[in-house]
């Protein structure tokens, strides 16, 4: 038996489980445990007794309290509920006369009593009605766990669903837009040197390669994010002057582990973008560690009065994009930092990640 069908056989197995229990625990053990004669149609009517509470049981649990309490209609399931109780108790009461037992059974406690006597009334219909009345309350908690737990799986089955499509639309929209970028930067390439627009076409196609066939998958290895986003760096600096410093950090020696793909892209992006000036100084840092499982990624640049220094200022969309996912897909494991101005004339990102 697999752990499917063993999940499919628990509910049934539950069911089983219990209804032995309460049927040796409120028909059987006491009467046994009476050190008297029992007429066998006694043990006929606890019999009759079992089937009439497993009867209301499901009764309850698979009508009833879908079709009245769930539905707001309490007020009906109050009155079924009572039409319930007090049709088990006619029942018992009518197979206690067919059968005679209120005189078998007090001629059994009493043999050497004379005359005809009976037990009284109340001396069946307290116990049977405490049972049935726990039964019928035990059947409608059931009932309400029952839909809970469906109710919490629809929920589940729904959010996986919205998150992995919001996902998707998040990364088509991250990487069109980085392409756009970067194949406009080659195109200015092939007026100034045709020798480095091949180079850059090389790397972008093995950058879309990435694309293409990792972040098809959830996650994808570090190491191969972290060559990503080197071939990016290595790519954008074959248009940059002398006038623009870069510097890349990497963890040495490197934990390999399971990552989001295109998830430290933005970050790098964002500083080139808005880091870099043709005719002043800039510097961009890119630094990457590991310490245990939490990876540290710290990227500071340049600030230029003329651009505005965030991708969530303007038409960018690639590091607000960046925020969502990363509260989709590591809720509550990660701390990112923007700040927006040093006293040394930068904007700094710092993303703190609890990885697995």
């Amino acid at each position: 038996m697999n752990f499917q069908s063993l999940r499919r056989d628990v509910p049934l197995l539950i069911h089983v489980l219990g209804w032995g229990l309460l049927g040796f625990a409120l028909l059987v053990y006491q009467p046994l445990n009476w050190d008297i004669n029992i007429p066998t149609l006694f043990w006929v009517k606890q019999a009759i007794y079992f089937a009439l509470l497993v009867v209301a049981f499901y009764l309850n649990s698979q009508l009833l309290v879908p079709r009245l309490l769930f539905r707001n209609r309490a007020r009906w399931y109050v009155l079924a509920l009572i039409a319930t109780t007090v049709t088990v108790l006619l029942l018992l009461w009518a197979v206690d006369t067919w059968f005679n037992l209120p005189e078998l059974m007090y001629r059994a406690f009493h043999p050497q009593a004379v005359g005809r006597k009976t037990r009284g009334a109340w001396n069946w219909i307290q116990p049977a009605l405490l049972s049935t009345v726990m039964v019928l309350g035990i059947s409608t908690s059931f009932a309400s766990v029952r839909k809970w737990q469906d109710d919490a799986r629809l929920r589940e089955t729904l959010e996986q669903a919205r998150v992995s499509s919001e996902l998707s639309f998040l990364k088509a929209q991250i990487n069109p837009h980085f392409f756009f970028n970067t194949l406009n930067n080659i195109y200015a390439l092939t007026l100034i040197d045709v020798e480095a627009a091949r180079e850059a076409l090389h790397r972008l196609s093995r950058m879309m390669r990435y694309v293409l066939y990792e972040t098809t998958n959830s996650t994808t290895m570090l190491s191969k994010e972290i060559a990503f986003v080197q071939d990016y760096i290595q790519l954008m600096q074959l248009r940059l002057t002398d006038k623009v410093t870069v510097q890349l950090e990497q963890p040495v020696p490197l934990k390999d582990v399971p990552v989001a793909p295109m998830l430290l892209l933005p970050f790098v992006e964002n500083a080139f973008k808005h880091g870099v000036s043709a005719l002043l100084p800039s510097r961009i840092y890119i630094g990457i560690h590991q310490q245990g499982s939490q990876l540290e990624m710290e990227v500071r640049n340049t600030i230029f009065p003329e651009k505005s220094p965030s991708l969530e200022i303007g038409n960018g969309i690639g590091l607000a994009n960046t925020r969502r996912r990363l509260d989709l897909l590591y809720p509550d494991q990660y701390q990112l930092a923007v700040t927006e101005e040093t006293p040394e004339n930068e904007y700094v990102v710092r993303l703190t990640l609890k990885l697995s």
